[in-house]
């Protein structure tokens, strides 16, 4: 099949400017991986160039290869590695001499690992906040099988998000997914999370799959009752011809609508929506930081969710 010609709407600058290569350079020096690269985002040169703040990079840990094989990702599959055990330390330093204050952790699912990576992962939380308290740390996590005692390791380290992606509708979970993931695996692990006192849960949803309208706003509801407090949605744009194709191109009007239902009808606390939005999205993790620095408590700033969506 010929790929889909993209709209006007979705034209991006090219990544550039001081900060940028700053950043890039700092990456190499460490030996570290980001999913803004290995994932093809078409964000990064916004996040790495900080044009409204100092600038952020999503950090991907445990090195460049997964050991599952989504058809909409860009990440690389098989042929995994030994873990560094310097990394977490070396992530820890980068983020210090980036001067980064709002970091995003990810990492490739581990599924060869006995623990999936979660205490690498943890350890990784832990060393960001020992330099630095005042440090947000986003933690974008794999499903862990869905498994609460390595969900709860990662909660345990104390991030202040905690992130997993739900990616898509429940049917249309595969052929987009990996069949090891699932829709109820991953509503069990956002359930876990939306439950912990101090950390806000988050997720992401891409459109232009071959989903419906009413599963769109299923999947918002189910979110929702699972206790999410942030979510995302964007546009799939395909990496190559070897991946899934895009079944349509949303408008970035209707992204608006998601935004308005997301927050004033189903009571997000936050929705970023449009088709350059990704998970790791700055407009996101400036609003989670202005809570967070604002010394409202995630119970508080849940609360005034709720008033506003009239529950």
């Amino acid at each position: 099949m010929s790929r889909r010609r993209k709209p006007d709407w979705l034209k991006m600058r090219p990544p550039s400017g001081e900060r940028f290569t700053e950043i890039k350079r700092t990456l190499r020096d460490h030996d570290l991986h980001t999913v803004c690269e290995e994932a093809s985002c078409p964000n990064m040169g916004e996040c790495w160039s900080g044009r409204d703040g100092p600038g952020t990079a999503t950090f991907m840990l445990m090195g460049d290869r997964c050991s599952r094989g989504c058809n909409f990702c860009d990440v690389k599959t098989g042929g995994m590695e030994a873990l560094d055990p310097d990394e977490p330390a070396n992530v820890a330093e980068a983020v210090a001499e980036i001067g980064l204050d709002y970091v995003v952790l990810t990492s490739v699912d581990r599924d060869d690992l006995d623990d999936q990576g979660a205490s690498h992962f943890a350890e990784t939380i832990r060393e960001i906040k020992k330099r630095d308290p005042d440090i947000l740390v986003e933690s974008l996590i794999p499903d862990f099988r869905g498994e609460e005692a390595l969900v709860q390791r990662i909660i345990d380290a104390g991030p202040d998000v905690i992130a997993h992606n739900v990616e898509t509708v429940e049917r249309r979970q595969f052929p987009v997914r990996d069949r090891r993931a699932g829709y109820e695996q991953s509503l069990s692990v956002l359930e876990q999370v939306g439950r912990a006192a101090d950390v806000y849960a988050k997720t992401s949803i891409m459109l232009g799959v071959g989903e419906h309208d009413h599963e769109v706003y299923q999947t918002l509801s189910d979110l929702r009752e699972r206790g999410v407090d942030v979510v995302t949605l964007g546009q799939y744009l395909q990496p190559s011809r070897s991946h899934l194709d895009v079944e349509d191109y949303v408008h970035p009007q209707k992204f608006e609508t998601w935004r308005a239902v997301a927050e004033e009808e189903l009571g997000f606390l936050y929705c970023a929506s449009g088709p350059m939005v990704r998970s790791s999205y700055r407009a996101g993790e400036l609003f989670v930081d202005a809570l967070r620095r604002d010394d409202r408590s995630v119970a508080e700033a849940r609360e005034a969710a709720r008033a506003r969506a009239g529950e």
